[in-house]
């Protein structure tokens, strides 16, 4: 009786050390998977590719678009694309062209930092610049164009000597008149929030998907 009861002893004793070793193994694999991941993550946050963080070939052209360093030539402007342009309603995906460029001037509203995104890799030190500008003071945000300093370009900007910071740009910027340069992007992922493709939608806080998207030159004009 005793020795059954011994051996019933035992192999509770086996059950619960194997229950526990199973439980540090996995446990082991989950903080492997999280290093990795995070390993991952801090190689591309400091050396983030144009493409960004993609996981399809639409991903990743859109990332390239956004993360654009070349310079616009006189040729790529489309000088019908003004700010009057930008706002005038209906569905406005088709009316300009990613691959021109534009210059259009308006009064800045505001100058904050985008929340991290897949096109910056997700660093929270490499986030866009969101630019609002409207035609006056106090407009709707159904009445404003969003324009995009970049990090790339806010490095290039650093090696000239002009600062590009969001809290520079707030400084010099809001409350002014403006002129700025840059490529023309339709910003798919924020078409649904945009008057022109959805009008009256409660949660719309811009007028137009359409951007200047990297701005390239900004001109204080008055």
């Amino acid at each position: 009786m005793q020795a059954r009861v011994s051996s019933k002893f035992v192999s509770r004793k086996a059950a619960k050390r194997a229950k526990t070793q199973t439980k540090s193994r996995t446990l082991l694999i989950i903080g492997v998977v999280v290093v990795a991941i995070a390993a991952v993550w801090i190689v591309l946050a400091r050396n983030c590719p144009a493409v960004g963080i993609a996981l399809t070939a639409t991903a990743r052209n859109l990332h390239r678009l956004k993360n654009r360093t070349t310079f616009p030539q006189a040729a790529d402007f489309d000088s019908r694309v003004t700010l009057d342009a930008l706002l005038q309603p209906g569905d406005d995906s088709s009316r300009w062209s990613n691959d021109r460029a534009a210059r259009v001037q308006g009064q800045v509203l505001d100058v904050a930092y985008a929340r991290p995104e897949a096109t910056n890799c997700f660093n929270p030190c490499r986030r866009d610049i969101h630019i609002a500008i409207a035609k006056q003071n106090g407009a709707a945000k159904t009445e404003q164009v969003i324009v995009e300093v970049t990090p790339n370009l806010r490095a290039w900007a650093e090696q000239q000597g002009i600062d590009w910071s969001e809290q520079t740009l707030q400084k010099q910027l809001v409350g002014h008149w403006c002129e700025f340069e840059g490529w023309l992007y339709f910003d798919v992922g924020h078409a649904v929030e945009s008057e022109n493709i959805h009008p009256q939608k409660p949660d719309n806080w811009r007028a137009t998907a359409w951007e200047i998207h990297p701005v390239t030159k900004i001109t204080v004009i008055r």
